[in-house]
Protein backbone atom coordinates (compact mmCIF):
# COMPACT_ATOMS: atom_id res chain seq x y z
CA UNK A 1 0.00 0.00 0.00
CA UNK A 2 0.90 3.43 -0.98
CA UNK A 3 0.77 4.89 3.02
CA UNK A 4 3.13 7.38 4.69
CA UNK A 5 5.21 4.35 5.77
CA UNK A 6 5.54 3.22 2.68
CA UNK A 7 7.32 6.60 1.22
CA UNK A 8 10.19 7.87 2.12
CA UNK A 9 11.61 10.05 -0.92
CA UNK A 10 14.21 12.77 0.74
CA UNK A 11 14.16 16.45 -0.13
CA UNK A 12 11.09 18.61 -0.77
CA UNK A 13 12.02 20.26 1.96
CA UNK A 14 12.71 23.16 -0.56
CA UNK A 15 9.41 25.78 -1.26
CA UNK A 16 7.57 25.27 -3.62
CA UNK A 17 8.38 25.07 -7.81
CA UNK A 18 6.98 28.04 -8.42
CA UNK A 19 9.11 29.96 -5.45
CA UNK A 20 12.42 27.70 -6.20
CA UNK A 21 12.08 28.80 -9.81
CA UNK A 22 11.91 32.38 -9.44
CA UNK A 23 14.75 32.29 -7.27
CA UNK A 24 16.35 29.94 -10.06
CA UNK A 25 15.80 32.13 -13.05
CA UNK A 26 17.79 35.24 -11.67
CA UNK A 27 21.40 32.98 -11.71
CA UNK A 28 22.69 34.12 -15.26
CA UNK A 29 25.50 31.79 -14.31
CA UNK A 30 23.27 28.70 -13.92
CA UNK A 31 21.30 28.94 -16.98
CA UNK A 32 24.01 29.63 -19.00
CA UNK A 33 25.66 26.15 -17.91
CA UNK A 34 22.37 24.58 -18.09
CA UNK A 35 21.76 25.75 -21.99
CA UNK A 36 25.79 24.81 -22.89
CA UNK A 37 25.00 21.19 -21.64
CA UNK A 38 21.58 20.33 -22.19
CA UNK A 39 21.95 21.61 -25.87
CA UNK A 40 25.26 19.40 -26.27
CA UNK A 41 23.65 16.70 -25.20
CA UNK A 42 20.52 16.84 -26.86
CA UNK A 43 22.10 17.27 -30.50
CA UNK A 44 24.32 13.97 -29.90
CA UNK A 45 21.08 12.01 -28.42
CA UNK A 46 19.25 13.47 -31.86
CA UNK A 47 22.65 12.01 -33.96
CA UNK A 48 22.60 8.77 -32.13
CA UNK A 49 19.04 8.14 -32.50
CA UNK A 50 19.28 8.85 -36.34
CA UNK A 51 21.68 6.25 -36.45
CA UNK A 52 19.24 3.60 -36.03
CA UNK A 53 16.58 2.83 -39.05
CA UNK A 54 14.67 0.80 -36.08
CA UNK A 55 14.61 3.66 -34.20
CA UNK A 56 10.74 3.97 -33.15
CA UNK A 57 10.24 0.14 -33.63
CA UNK A 58 12.93 -0.06 -30.14
CA UNK A 59 10.97 2.55 -28.35
CA UNK A 60 7.66 0.55 -29.24
CA UNK A 61 9.48 -3.13 -28.15
CA UNK A 62 10.89 -1.27 -24.97
CA UNK A 63 7.17 0.43 -24.23
CA UNK A 64 5.95 -3.09 -24.75
CA UNK A 65 8.21 -4.95 -22.69
CA UNK A 66 7.93 -2.59 -19.56
CA UNK A 67 3.79 -2.71 -19.97
CA UNK A 68 4.11 -6.52 -19.86
CA UNK A 69 6.87 -6.73 -16.78
CA UNK A 70 3.95 -4.18 -14.85
CA UNK A 71 1.46 -6.03 -15.11
CA UNK A 72 3.10 -9.18 -13.91
CA UNK A 73 5.47 -7.34 -11.44
CA UNK A 74 4.89 -9.68 -8.70
CA UNK A 75 5.74 -12.69 -10.83
CA UNK A 76 8.93 -11.46 -12.17
CA UNK A 77 10.60 -10.12 -8.28
CA UNK A 78 9.61 -13.65 -7.08
CA UNK A 79 11.03 -15.38 -10.23
CA UNK A 80 13.94 -12.43 -9.20
CA UNK A 81 14.54 -13.79 -5.74
CA UNK A 82 14.28 -17.15 -6.70
CA UNK A 83 17.26 -17.37 -9.17
CA UNK A 84 19.23 -14.87 -7.56
CA UNK A 85 19.23 -16.89 -4.29
CA UNK A 86 20.22 -20.08 -6.38
CA UNK A 87 23.24 -18.47 -7.74
CA UNK A 88 24.69 -17.31 -3.89
CA UNK A 89 22.82 -13.72 -3.56
CA UNK A 90 20.62 -12.53 -0.67
CA UNK A 91 17.48 -10.96 -1.26
CA UNK A 92 15.71 -8.46 1.50
CA UNK A 93 12.59 -6.52 0.85
CA UNK A 94 12.36 -2.83 1.75
CA UNK A 95 9.06 -1.23 1.93
CA UNK A 96 10.17 2.27 2.71
CA UNK A 97 13.53 4.45 2.76
CA UNK A 98 13.41 4.01 6.50
CA UNK A 99 13.62 -0.16 6.10
CA UNK A 100 15.80 0.08 3.44
CA UNK A 101 18.24 2.71 5.12
CA UNK A 102 18.31 -0.04 8.44
CA UNK A 103 18.65 -3.05 6.42
CA UNK A 104 21.90 -1.38 4.49
CA UNK A 105 23.66 -0.39 7.93
CA UNK A 106 22.85 -3.74 9.76
CA UNK A 107 24.64 -5.38 6.62
CA UNK A 108 27.54 -2.89 6.67
CA UNK A 109 28.22 -3.08 10.83
CA UNK A 110 28.34 -6.77 9.84
CA UNK A 111 31.24 -6.53 8.22
CA UNK A 112 32.81 -4.68 10.83
CA UNK A 113 33.90 -1.91 8.51
CA UNK A 114 33.14 2.06 8.97
CA UNK A 115 33.71 3.09 5.94
CA UNK A 116 32.00 2.20 1.97
CA UNK A 117 32.45 3.10 -1.97
CA UNK A 118 29.35 3.62 -3.78
CA UNK A 119 28.38 3.66 -7.18
CA UNK A 120 26.22 6.42 -8.99
CA UNK A 121 22.66 5.70 -7.39
CA UNK A 122 19.35 7.44 -7.91
CA UNK A 123 17.58 5.14 -5.82
CA UNK A 124 19.82 5.63 -2.40
CA UNK A 125 19.67 9.31 -2.96
CA UNK A 126 15.88 8.99 -2.92
CA UNK A 127 16.08 7.11 0.96
CA UNK A 128 18.68 9.71 1.99
CA UNK A 129 21.33 6.51 2.39
CA UNK A 130 24.47 8.75 2.80
CA UNK A 131 22.71 10.97 5.36
CA UNK A 132 21.61 8.16 7.04
CA UNK A 133 25.18 6.01 7.30
CA UNK A 134 26.79 9.58 8.20
CA UNK A 135 24.48 9.37 11.46
CA UNK A 136 25.64 5.73 11.93
CA UNK A 137 29.15 6.80 12.00
CA UNK A 138 29.68 4.87 8.68
CA UNK A 139 31.29 6.80 5.65
CA UNK A 140 29.98 6.55 2.46
CA UNK A 141 32.06 7.74 -0.39
CA UNK A 142 30.97 8.64 -3.95
CA UNK A 143 33.07 7.36 -6.98
CA UNK A 144 31.36 8.82 -9.80
CA UNK A 145 33.21 11.66 -11.14
CA UNK A 146 30.14 14.23 -11.09
CA UNK A 147 28.51 12.66 -7.15
CA UNK A 148 32.09 13.73 -5.95
CA UNK A 149 31.67 16.86 -7.00
CA UNK A 150 28.43 17.28 -5.93
CA UNK A 151 29.47 15.57 -1.98
CA UNK A 152 32.52 17.53 -1.93
CA UNK A 153 30.99 20.61 -2.83
CA UNK A 154 28.15 19.79 -0.06
CA UNK A 155 25.98 20.04 -2.75
CA UNK A 156 22.80 18.09 -4.43
CA UNK A 157 22.77 16.63 -7.46
CA UNK A 158 20.33 18.75 -10.38
CA UNK A 159 20.34 16.19 -13.33
CA UNK A 160 19.59 12.30 -13.07
CA UNK A 161 23.11 12.12 -15.93
CA UNK A 162 25.19 14.72 -15.11
CA UNK A 163 24.27 15.68 -11.27
CA UNK A 164 27.05 18.22 -11.69
CA UNK A 165 25.54 20.00 -14.61
CA UNK A 166 24.88 23.15 -12.54
CA UNK A 167 28.71 23.25 -12.38
CA UNK A 168 31.48 24.73 -14.56
CA UNK A 169 34.94 23.51 -14.54
CA UNK A 170 36.40 26.58 -12.86
CA UNK A 171 34.05 25.92 -10.09
CA UNK A 172 35.10 22.61 -9.99
CA UNK A 173 38.52 23.33 -9.70
CA UNK A 174 37.44 25.58 -6.70
CA UNK A 175 35.59 22.77 -4.96
CA UNK A 176 38.16 20.34 -5.38
CA UNK A 177 41.44 22.11 -4.09
CA UNK A 178 38.77 23.23 -0.62
CA UNK A 179 37.30 20.10 -0.08
CA UNK A 180 39.59 17.23 -1.29
CA UNK A 181 41.94 17.07 1.34
CA UNK A 182 38.97 16.96 4.01
CA UNK A 183 38.00 13.29 2.32
CA UNK A 184 40.99 11.85 1.77
CA UNK A 185 43.73 12.39 -0.44
CA UNK A 186 44.14 16.57 -1.20
CA UNK A 187 43.99 18.40 -4.81
CA UNK A 188 47.50 18.59 -6.60
CA UNK A 189 49.13 21.68 -6.06
CA UNK A 190 48.20 24.67 -9.09
CA UNK A 191 45.53 22.29 -10.03
CA UNK A 192 43.95 24.33 -13.32
CA UNK A 193 40.33 24.12 -14.65
CA UNK A 194 41.33 21.94 -17.27
CA UNK A 195 38.96 18.82 -18.21
CA UNK A 196 42.12 16.62 -18.16
CA UNK A 197 43.51 17.94 -14.73
CA UNK A 198 40.14 17.59 -12.97
CA UNK A 199 39.79 14.05 -14.00
CA UNK A 200 43.28 13.27 -12.83
CA UNK A 201 42.73 15.22 -9.47
CA UNK A 202 39.97 12.66 -9.11
CA UNK A 203 41.45 9.60 -10.11
CA UNK A 204 44.17 10.02 -7.97
CA UNK A 205 41.67 10.77 -4.70
CA UNK A 206 39.76 7.70 -5.38
CA UNK A 207 42.15 5.64 -5.98
CA UNK A 208 42.99 4.68 -2.59
CA UNK A 209 39.40 4.71 -1.73
CA UNK A 210 38.95 1.62 -4.24
CA UNK A 211 41.86 -0.25 -3.31
CA UNK A 212 41.05 -0.23 0.61
CA UNK A 213 37.51 -0.25 0.73
CA UNK A 214 36.26 -3.53 1.70
CA UNK A 215 32.24 -2.82 1.27
CA UNK A 216 30.28 -1.36 -1.74
CA UNK A 217 26.63 0.16 -2.22
CA UNK A 218 25.55 0.44 -5.43
CA UNK A 219 22.47 0.52 -7.00
CA UNK A 220 20.96 -0.98 -10.33
CA UNK A 221 20.15 -0.21 -13.89
CA UNK A 222 18.31 -3.42 -14.50
CA UNK A 223 18.22 -7.15 -12.95
CA UNK A 224 16.81 -10.04 -15.15
CA UNK A 225 14.43 -12.11 -13.54
CA UNK A 226 14.58 -15.39 -15.40
CA UNK A 227 18.71 -15.48 -14.32
CA UNK A 228 18.91 -13.37 -11.61
CA UNK A 229 21.42 -11.32 -13.09
CA UNK A 230 22.04 -7.84 -11.86
CA UNK A 231 23.67 -5.26 -14.14
CA UNK A 232 24.60 -1.69 -14.03
CA UNK A 233 26.19 0.82 -16.73
CA UNK A 234 28.26 3.71 -16.84
CA UNK A 235 30.76 5.73 -18.54
CA UNK A 236 33.93 6.11 -16.34
CA UNK A 237 35.01 2.63 -14.73
CA UNK A 238 34.16 3.77 -11.30
CA UNK A 239 31.32 1.49 -10.94
CA UNK A 240 33.77 -1.31 -12.31
CA UNK A 241 35.84 -0.97 -9.86
CA UNK A 242 33.23 -0.71 -6.92
CA UNK A 243 31.29 -3.83 -8.32
CA UNK A 244 34.47 -5.55 -8.94
CA UNK A 245 36.92 -5.21 -6.15
CA UNK A 246 35.54 -5.28 -2.26
CA UNK A 247 34.48 -8.12 -0.77
CA UNK A 248 30.78 -7.37 -0.26
CA UNK A 249 28.59 -5.83 -2.77
CA UNK A 250 25.11 -4.35 -1.48
CA UNK A 251 22.50 -3.13 -4.00
CA UNK A 252 19.54 -1.27 -3.59
CA UNK A 253 17.24 -1.41 -6.30
CA UNK A 254 13.88 0.01 -7.02
CA UNK A 255 11.17 -2.87 -7.57
CA UNK A 256 10.37 -1.46 -11.47
CA UNK A 257 13.87 -2.23 -12.45
CA UNK A 258 13.57 -5.57 -13.19
CA UNK A 259 13.32 -7.27 -16.69
CA UNK A 260 11.30 -10.76 -17.47
CA UNK A 261 14.56 -12.31 -19.81
CA UNK A 262 18.17 -12.06 -20.45
CA UNK A 263 17.25 -11.15 -23.86
CA UNK A 264 14.44 -8.59 -22.99
CA UNK A 265 17.94 -6.48 -22.33
CA UNK A 266 19.15 -5.97 -25.85
CA UNK A 267 16.31 -3.43 -26.08
CA UNK A 268 17.58 -1.48 -23.08
CA UNK A 269 21.28 -1.36 -24.23
CA UNK A 270 20.29 0.19 -27.35
CA UNK A 271 17.84 2.33 -26.17
CA UNK A 272 19.55 3.80 -22.89
CA UNK A 273 23.19 4.52 -24.26
CA UNK A 274 21.83 6.74 -27.25
CA UNK A 275 19.27 8.69 -25.19
CA UNK A 276 21.18 8.99 -22.04
CA UNK A 277 25.13 10.10 -23.08
CA UNK A 278 24.42 10.03 -27.15
CA UNK A 279 27.03 7.25 -27.66
CA UNK A 280 25.98 3.92 -29.41
CA UNK A 281 26.67 1.94 -26.20
CA UNK A 282 27.61 2.19 -22.67
CA UNK A 283 31.92 2.66 -22.17
CA UNK A 284 30.89 0.03 -19.61
CA UNK A 285 27.93 -2.31 -18.79
CA UNK A 286 28.41 -4.59 -15.78
CA UNK A 287 26.65 -7.63 -15.23
CA UNK A 288 26.76 -10.28 -12.20
CA UNK A 289 24.71 -13.31 -11.19
CA UNK A 290 25.03 -13.74 -7.55
CA UNK A 291 28.71 -14.73 -5.66
CA UNK A 292 31.83 -16.57 -7.75
CA UNK A 293 34.57 -18.22 -5.45
CA UNK A 294 37.75 -15.92 -5.49
CA UNK A 295 35.76 -13.84 -8.36
CA UNK A 296 34.49 -10.71 -7.02
CA UNK A 297 32.58 -9.69 -4.47
CA UNK A 298 31.90 -12.73 -2.37
CA UNK A 299 28.67 -11.61 -0.49
CA UNK A 300 26.09 -10.11 -2.49
CA UNK A 301 23.11 -8.26 -1.18
CA UNK A 302 19.53 -6.98 -3.40
CA UNK A 303 17.95 -5.08 -1.44
CA UNK A 304 14.48 -4.51 -3.43
CA UNK A 305 12.44 -0.97 -2.71
CA UNK A 306 9.00 -0.03 -3.07
CA UNK A 307 8.81 2.87 -1.51
CA UNK A 308 5.42 3.98 -2.76
CA UNK A 309 6.16 2.19 -6.01
CA UNK A 310 3.29 -0.72 -5.31
CA UNK A 311 0.95 2.70 -4.50
CA UNK A 312 1.88 3.98 -8.08
CA UNK A 313 1.33 0.80 -9.88
CA UNK A 314 -2.29 1.05 -8.85
CA UNK A 315 -2.90 3.76 -10.62
CA UNK A 316 -3.67 2.83 -13.96
CA UNK A 317 -2.37 5.84 -15.43
CA UNK A 318 0.44 6.95 -13.32
CA UNK A 319 2.25 3.59 -13.31
CA UNK A 320 3.23 4.84 -16.58
CA UNK A 321 6.30 6.41 -14.59
CA UNK A 322 7.56 3.38 -13.13
CA UNK A 323 8.81 2.58 -16.55
CA UNK A 324 11.77 5.41 -16.49
CA UNK A 325 15.26 4.13 -17.20
CA UNK A 326 16.64 7.22 -15.90
CA UNK A 327 18.38 8.29 -19.60
CA UNK A 328 17.24 11.74 -18.92
CA UNK A 329 16.63 12.53 -22.20
CA UNK A 330 13.28 14.34 -21.01
CA UNK A 331 15.50 16.56 -19.07
CA UNK A 332 17.57 17.75 -21.90
CA UNK A 333 14.88 18.54 -24.20
CA UNK A 334 12.68 20.22 -21.59
CA UNK A 335 12.73 24.38 -21.95
CA UNK A 336 10.75 24.73 -18.12
CA UNK A 337 14.28 22.33 -17.18
CA UNK A 338 16.52 23.96 -18.92
CA UNK A 339 15.63 27.56 -17.11
CA UNK A 340 15.74 26.35 -13.85
CA UNK A 341 18.08 23.44 -13.07
CA UNK A 342 17.00 20.57 -11.21
CA UNK A 343 16.89 21.87 -7.77
CA UNK A 344 14.05 23.81 -8.43
CA UNK A 345 12.15 20.53 -7.89
CA UNK A 346 12.86 20.09 -4.46
CA UNK A 347 13.34 16.48 -5.54
CA UNK A 348 15.99 13.77 -6.21
CA UNK A 349 14.42 13.30 -9.42
CA UNK A 350 14.17 16.45 -11.50
CA UNK A 351 12.90 17.34 -14.51
CA UNK A 352 9.28 15.87 -16.44
CA UNK A 353 10.15 13.08 -15.04
CA UNK A 354 10.26 14.21 -11.47
CA UNK A 355 7.32 15.91 -11.81
CA UNK A 356 5.31 13.11 -12.55
CA UNK A 357 6.94 10.34 -10.66
CA UNK A 358 7.79 11.90 -7.11
CA UNK A 359 4.37 13.89 -6.55
CA UNK A 360 2.94 9.78 -6.71
CA UNK A 361 5.53 8.39 -4.58
CA UNK A 362 5.43 10.95 -1.73
CA UNK A 363 1.22 11.83 -2.70
CA UNK A 364 0.45 14.98 -2.87
CA UNK A 365 -2.77 15.46 -0.54
CA UNK A 366 -4.42 18.23 0.16
CA UNK A 367 -1.68 20.59 1.91
CA UNK A 368 -0.79 23.60 -0.06
CA UNK A 369 2.62 23.57 1.57
CA UNK A 370 3.17 19.97 -0.25
CA UNK A 371 5.59 21.28 -2.56
CA UNK A 372 5.38 17.70 -4.83
CA UNK A 373 1.86 18.87 -5.46
CA UNK A 374 3.29 22.05 -7.41
CA UNK A 375 5.57 19.47 -9.72
CA UNK A 376 2.74 18.29 -11.98
CA UNK A 377 2.02 21.84 -13.22
CA UNK A 378 6.12 22.60 -13.81
CA UNK A 379 5.35 22.01 -17.37
CA UNK A 380 4.58 24.20 -20.47
CA UNK A 381 3.16 20.42 -21.68
CA UNK A 382 4.62 21.23 -25.19
CA UNK A 383 5.28 17.48 -25.78
CA UNK A 384 9.16 17.56 -25.95
CA UNK A 385 9.49 14.96 -23.03
CA UNK A 386 7.50 12.17 -24.86
CA UNK A 387 9.06 12.28 -28.15
CA UNK A 388 12.44 12.24 -26.75
CA UNK A 389 11.13 9.39 -23.86
CA UNK A 390 12.95 5.79 -24.79
CA UNK A 391 10.05 4.20 -23.67
CA UNK A 392 7.67 5.91 -24.84
CA UNK A 393 5.97 7.64 -21.36
CA UNK A 394 2.88 9.70 -22.21
CA UNK A 395 4.42 12.55 -19.41
CA UNK A 396 2.26 15.16 -20.73
CA UNK A 397 -0.50 12.49 -20.40
CA UNK A 398 0.64 12.32 -16.56
CA UNK A 399 0.92 15.35 -15.96
CA UNK A 400 -2.28 16.57 -16.56
CA UNK A 401 -3.63 13.00 -14.95
CA UNK A 402 -1.81 14.47 -11.83
CA UNK A 403 -2.69 18.14 -12.32
CA UNK A 404 -6.75 16.46 -11.78
CA UNK A 405 -5.09 14.41 -8.85
CA UNK A 406 -4.26 17.83 -6.74
CA UNK A 407 -7.19 19.94 -7.83
CA UNK A 408 -9.57 17.44 -6.39
CA UNK A 409 -7.57 16.61 -3.52
CA UNK A 410 -7.32 20.64 -2.63
CA UNK A 411 -11.12 20.39 -2.81
CA UNK A 412 -11.93 17.89 -0.69
CA UNK A 413 -9.55 19.46 1.61
CA UNK A 414 -11.22 22.95 2.09
CA UNK A 415 -14.66 23.54 4.29
CA UNK A 416 -15.31 26.53 1.74
CA UNK A 417 -14.97 26.62 -1.82
CA UNK A 418 -12.13 28.52 -3.11
CA UNK A 419 -12.22 31.07 -5.21
CA UNK A 420 -11.32 29.51 -8.09
CA UNK A 421 -13.99 26.70 -7.79
CA UNK A 422 -16.66 29.27 -7.81
CA UNK A 423 -15.41 30.99 -10.62
CA UNK A 424 -15.38 27.61 -12.79
CA UNK A 425 -18.50 26.76 -11.21
CA UNK A 426 -20.17 30.17 -12.88
CA UNK A 427 -18.18 29.43 -16.13
CA UNK A 428 -20.14 26.18 -16.48
CA UNK A 429 -23.54 27.86 -15.51
CA UNK A 430 -22.59 30.10 -18.81
CA UNK A 431 -20.90 27.77 -21.03
CA UNK A 432 -24.14 25.27 -20.63
CA UNK A 433 -26.51 28.39 -21.89
CA UNK A 434 -26.38 29.74 -24.99
CA UNK A 435 -27.93 33.06 -24.10
CA UNK A 436 -25.78 33.98 -20.48
CA UNK A 437 -23.00 33.05 -23.30
CA UNK A 438 -24.11 35.28 -25.76
CA UNK A 439 -25.01 37.72 -22.98
CA UNK A 440 -21.55 37.21 -21.36
CA UNK A 441 -19.88 37.74 -24.56
CA UNK A 442 -21.45 41.24 -25.26
CA UNK A 443 -20.41 42.64 -21.72
CA UNK A 444 -17.07 40.96 -22.17
CA UNK A 445 -16.13 42.29 -25.53
CA UNK A 446 -17.61 46.09 -23.76
CA UNK A 447 -15.26 45.78 -20.85
CA UNK A 448 -12.44 44.40 -22.65
CA UNK A 449 -13.32 47.93 -25.06
CA UNK A 450 -12.99 50.11 -22.01
CA UNK A 451 -10.11 48.79 -20.56
CA UNK A 452 -8.28 49.07 -23.97
CA UNK A 453 -5.11 51.20 -24.52
CA UNK A 454 -3.22 50.97 -28.14
CA UNK A 455 -5.08 48.04 -29.44
CA UNK A 456 -4.08 45.81 -26.24
CA UNK A 457 -6.41 45.36 -22.79
CA UNK A 458 -4.65 47.13 -20.00
CA UNK A 459 -4.27 46.34 -16.17
CA UNK A 460 -7.10 44.44 -15.24
CA UNK A 461 -9.16 45.32 -11.75
CA UNK A 462 -8.46 43.45 -8.50
CA UNK A 463 -7.41 39.54 -8.79
CA UNK A 464 -7.76 39.68 -11.92
CA UNK A 465 -4.48 42.03 -12.60
CA UNK A 466 -2.54 38.33 -11.96
CA UNK A 467 -3.66 37.72 -15.88
CA UNK A 468 -3.10 40.85 -17.82
CA UNK A 469 0.42 41.99 -15.63
CA UNK A 470 2.51 39.04 -17.61
CA UNK A 471 0.11 38.68 -20.50
CA UNK A 472 -0.26 40.95 -23.68
CA UNK A 473 -3.85 40.29 -24.61
CA UNK A 474 -5.64 42.06 -28.16
CA UNK A 475 -9.18 43.46 -27.65
CA UNK A 476 -12.06 41.32 -28.90
CA UNK A 477 -13.09 43.10 -32.38
CA UNK A 478 -16.48 45.24 -32.46
CA UNK A 479 -18.69 42.22 -33.82
CA UNK A 480 -18.55 38.88 -32.58
CA UNK A 481 -18.31 35.78 -34.66
CA UNK A 482 -21.82 34.62 -33.40
CA UNK A 483 -23.55 37.94 -34.90
CA UNK A 484 -21.34 37.93 -37.68
CA UNK A 485 -22.63 34.71 -38.69
CA UNK A 486 -26.45 35.44 -37.73
CA UNK A 487 -26.52 38.21 -39.94
CA UNK A 488 -24.27 36.07 -43.07
CA UNK A 489 -24.62 32.68 -42.61
CA UNK A 490 -27.75 31.78 -40.70
CA UNK A 491 -30.50 30.08 -42.70
CA UNK A 492 -27.94 29.72 -45.90
CA UNK A 493 -27.68 26.05 -47.43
Amino acid sequence: MNTPESRGVVWLDSPSFPEAARDALKNAQLRGNLKRATTTIRDKRLQAAGELEDWEQLREAAEAIKKRTTRHLDRYLVQLEETLTAAGGTVHWATGAADANRIVTELIRATGEREVVKVKSMTTQEIGLNEHLAEAGITAYETDLAELIVQLGDDRPSHILVPAIHRNRTEIRDIFNAAMGRWGRPAPDRLTDDPRDLAEAARLHLREKFLTAKVAVSGANFAIADTGTVGVVESEGNGRMCLTLPRTLITVMGIEKVLPTWTDLEVFLQLLPRSSTGERMNPYTSTWTGTTEGDGPQEFHLVLLDNGRTGTLADTVGRQALACIRCSACLNVCPVYERTGGHAYGSVYPGPIGAVLTPQLVGVGGDTRNAAATLPFASTLCGACYDACPVRINIPELLAHLRAEVVESKRASRRVPSAEALLMKAAATVLDSPALLAGAQKVGALAARALSRDGRIGRLPGPLSGWSDTRDTPVPPAESFRSWWRENREGAE
